[in-house]
C-alpha cells in the first residue's frame, strides 16, 4: 500500500536528517516543535514509525531506553554509552553473522540489531 507524502512526514524526515545523532521521538518532537508548534507528538511518533516501516530511516529498539532514529539506513551497528546514554555508529564487517543465520533453517530470521555497551571517551575524561 503506497502512503501518502504528507508535509508532516516531511519535518519529520528532515529532523531526523539534521540532527543525525540517533534521536530520540522526544528529541525529534521538541526540535520540530520549535518551528512549527502545532505539530502534536503523536504525529511525530506515528510517522518515525511509518518512515522506518518505508526504510528512510531506521529504527533502533535500545534495550532499557527509548527507541532511536537513525538518518543512515544501510546495515550497520551501535555503540551505547551507559553513562550518557549517547548512541554512535560502528562500522565493521558483521563477522559471519549473515552466514550463521542463513544456515539455521529453524528460523526465518527479519533482521537483526547488535548494540555495543560501554564508556564512551566524553564520559570517562569526566
Amino acid at each position: 500500500m503506497e502512503r501518502r507524502h504528507t508535509i508532516q512526514k516531511e519535518l519529520v524526515l528532515n529532523a531526523v536528517r539534521d540532527l543525525h545523532n540517533h534521536a530520540s521521538a522526544e528529541e525529534v518532537y521538541g526540535y520540530i516543535v520549535k518551528k512549527y508548534p502545532s505539530m502534536g507528538k503523536g504525529t511525530v511518533y506515528r510517522n518515525l514509525n511509518i518512515l522506518s516501516d518505508e526504510k528512510e530511516i531506521q529504527k533502533i529498539c535500545v534495550p532499557d531506553g527509548a527507541d532511536r532514529f537513525d538518518h543512515i539506513t544501510d546495515k550497520h551497528h551501535h555503540m551505547r554509552c551507559l553513562k550518557c546514554g549517547n548512541l554512535i555508529d560502528v562500522r565493521m564487517k558483521s563477522f559471519d553473522i549473515e552466514k550463521y543465520l542463513d544456515a539455521r533453517r529453524d528460523y526465518l530470521i527479519q533482521d537483526y540489531d547488535i548494540i555495543f555497551k560501554g564508556i564512551c571517551s566524553e564520559c570517562q575524561n569526566k
